[in-house]
């Protein structure tokens, strides 16, 4: 995997912000070594850069504003989070990944493969839009055809367009609409003021620990999209073996998007394609995740307790193992069943509603931002319980990730973060695959044929 390059000025900015100290990478590497309960914090490498200047060169700043208008700084230092969990990982990892790497340019990293823009109330890749409804606004998310399927259900009335839904929805309230998109299986989301999460995971006990005995633990990827699949490139990059585990009806949807974007996030992992509508395929998928010292899956946890896949039951199978569940807002009910996506997750953390109250602006804070952040966060998490011995169940969602962020960058109870930028916006950048991502199912029988599953 070929990585940006990192110009030396960019090791040289300072961490302040018109007259107002905001929180360093650095800083905030120690903190969230401190939050995972390790004693690893000195020693960290230094990084005094403000999220002004990050944030600029991260690409994600002229992904945010209104099409015609400037580009817009962050509400909340999440360039500086996204560095600073890449810290944490560096020194966790003993240096495992390079200190260096300019982590906080994952944040663009999408929009540079995929040419995308800033739309304003339109999310940067256009699945995602701000709507005003009777008594506020929220952020609906229409990816999947499906989706468009459901919307007559959801309004109660013919809906086939984004000009159909507006007027519709300014005749309802908005807890209404995002309560019956939950029980629709729609991602809605109000944008609304933050909340003080600063608890961006929850951690379940349900076997004992156990030292790892190789320093490469074999991860079975159940993820799609990004936040999943980037954490298991990072778990990858450490040393991890990663299968990738897909149905062979429905697979990652990213597979069906541009190959640049697929390519980068899955290149150097196996694929095991399985037929998981038959008991044969759902047995294949127990006795895999059965061989696995870490899971890594994105799915609601009803889709896999469906096939008779509980997750409790298969890390207390086994001393040692970590199962690592993403989420759109938590695994505990009735959000554990709610759906939601970057875009959509961003503006439910309170990105949105900062950005109006500054800047007067309706608009999309950066690319699918939960995604990258919470990638970055989750492989930390995941490594971390790991080494030290697993035996856990990990819950940990884009909403958590993005609230835990927003919540870095506030002064005290009354002061925010400053959100005036002196620092002309750069482009988004990716880095280039090594090769392209496997084929669907290419190595689905070497690998259940190298760990004595019957085909």
């Amino acid at each position: 995997m070929d990585f940006y390059p990192l110009c030396e000025h960019e090791l040289q900015q300072p961490a302040q912000c018109n007259g107002i100290m905001t929180v360093t990478p650095s800083q905030y590497a120690r903190d969230l070594l401190g939050e995972l309960g390790l004693n690893e914090s000195q020693g960290t490498p230094e990084d005094s850069r403000n999220e002004t200047f990050l944030w600029a060169a991260s690409g994600a700043q002229l992904l945010t504003g209104e099409r015609e208008g400037p580009p817009l700084a962050a509400p909340a230092p999440l360039a500086t989070c996204a560095q600073g969990a890449w810290l944490a990982l560096c020194q966790l990892s003993k240096g495992g990944v390079a200190h260096d790497f300019p982590a906080y340019k994952l944040l663009g990293e999408r929009a540079a493969l995929l040419n995308l823009q800033r739309q304003g109330k339109i999310s940067a890749g256009g699945a995602c839009r701000l709507l005003n409804c009777m008594d506020g606004q929220l952020a609906l998310s229409l990816t999947r055809e499906a989706d468009w399927q459901l919307l007559p259900a959801w309004l109660e009335q013919d809906a086939d367009s984004w000009d159909t839904i507006a007027p519709a929805l300014l005749e309802r309230s908005c807890e209404d609409l995002i309560t019956r998109a939950h029980l629709l299986g729609l991602a809605a989301a109000p944008s609304s003021p933050p909340a003080d999460l600063r608890e961006w995971f929850n951690t379940i006990r349900l076997a004992p620990e156990k030292s790892p005995l190789h320093n490469q633990p074999l991860v079975i990827d159940l993820s799609s999209l990004w936040a999943g699949p980037l954490c298991t490139q990072i778990l990858g990059q450490l040393g991890a073996r990663v299968i990738k585990v897909e149905s062979t009806t429905r697979p990652d949807g990213a597979r069906y998007g541009p190959p640049p974007f697929f390519d980068l996030l899955n290149t150097n992992k196996q694929s095991v394609a399985l037929d998981l509508a038959t008991t044969q395929g759902q047995w294949q998928l127990s006795e895999l995740l059965r061989h696995a010292d870490i899971i890594v899956e994105s799915s609601r946890p009803r889709a896999l307790e469906q096939m008779g896949i509980r997750a409790h039951d298969i890390v207390r199978e086994r001393d040692g193992r970590v199962w690592l569940s993403i989420t759109g807002y938590g695994r505990t009910a009735p959000a554990r069943d709610w759906i939601a996506y970057g875009d959509d997750a961003g503006v439910a953390a309170g990105l949105s509603w900062l950005l109006r109250e500054a800047t007067g602006s309706d608009v999309f804070c950066g690319d699918a931002i939960a995604d990258p952040l919470t990638g970055i966060h989750a492989a930390l998490l995941t490594w971390a319980a790991w080494a030290r011995g697993g035996g856990v169940l990990l819950d940990v969602s884009l909403y958590g990730v993005v609230s835990h962020c927003i919540a870095a960058g506030w002064q005290d109870e009354h002061q925010g973060i400053a959100t005036s930028s002196i620092v002309t916006a750069g482009s988004p950048h990716a880095r280039s695959a090594s090769s392209p991502a496997p084929a669907l199912g290419s190595g689905t029988t070497a690998v259940l044929g190298q760990l004595g599953i019957g085909l």
